[in-house]
């Protein structure tokens, strides 16, 4: 395992919400990473472990000087701020006009993003909340070196329609083209819908066979439950059970899905590479 970036299409799917429960269950030691270039949230949402507010200059803000130098994977953990509930997070830009200060070094951070799970002193996987990625955003230069881009989509005819569209496009880009079921090209693009779990089962399966119909290149790998009181939980609006919610609970199946169908594939190419095995 290694980079693991979300996206969206266009509008307000909930990339950050999934991505922050994703990265509260995560099977292994993880990184989240606000790489949005329009500007991170987390800032304004959610506390650092100490009680108070997070530093918005220290993350990737503060990481550009430093890249601009040559990147050790393991120098991210000196840009790295704990959530209250221990999540490790490199916190967003402020601003877009921010994004600027970055320019040139999404591949550098991609490649440290990436490095990162094979880190001798301190491994961990990192997941990328990119944001949107409509248009020419920076952020898809992270894309090249992530193991699993994953677009998160919920369940409206047009918002499917607009992934199908981003899917068939990214594999294009990535790829060269579309692949077939049994080829593991990678990245690996896959649809994490957030959809109501009664209906879950039976949308994720049309909007998978549509996907291939389509020849997209890209699956369906999961659903994530859409559950307001559970992201309001999640981002410290809300008292509850949060590891009882609708949303934990789905994310901690995407998660475990995603390790059982591709964590040995990955492995394997770790060891083509010439990198550990995990």
């Amino acid at each position: 395992m290694a980079l693991i970036a979300l996206a969206a299409d266009k509008g307000s799917p909930g990339v950050t919400t999934a991505a922050v429960a994703l990265s509260a269950v995560w099977p292994r030691r993880v990184l989240l990473a606000e790489t949005d270039p329009a500007g991170g949230d987390l800032v304004y949402r959610s506390a650092a472990a100490h009680g108070g507010p997070l530093n918005p200059n220290t993350g990737m803000l503060s990481i550009a000087a430093t890249a601009r130098r040559g990147l050790v994977p393991d120098q991210l953990w000196d840009h790295v701020q704990p959530l209250s509930g221990g999540l490790e997070v490199l916190v967003g830009l402020g601003i877009a006009e921010q994004a600027a200060g970055l320019a040139g070094l999404w591949p550098t951070l991609g490649r440290a993003f990436s490095a990162l799970a094979d880190s001798p002193h301190a491994p961990a996987d990192v997941i990328a909340d990119c944001g949107r990625i409509s248009g020419d955003t920076p952020a898809v230069e992270l894309f090249p070196h992530a193991a699993l881009v994953l677009l998160i989509s919920r369940t409206e005819p047009e918002a499917i329609a607009r992934v199908r569209d981003r899917a068939a496009a990214l594999a294009t880009k990535l790829h060269g083209g579309p692949r077939g079921a049994a080829s593991l090209a990678t990245p690996l693009i896959g649809v994490v819908l957030i959809a109501d779990p009664g209906d879950a089962p039976k949308i994720a399966g049309q909007v998978n066979d549509m996907l291939v119909h389509a020849q997209t290149g890209a699956r369906v790998v999961g659903t994530i439950a859409e559950d307001p009181s559970g992201a309001d939980q999640l981002a410290g609006r809300k008292r509850g059970r949060l590891d009882k919610s609708l949303l934990i609970r789905s994310a901690r199946k995407v998660a475990a899905d995603i390790y059982q169908q591709y964590g040995a594939a990955w492995a394997h190419q770790a060891q083509l590479d010439g990198g550990p095995a995990r």
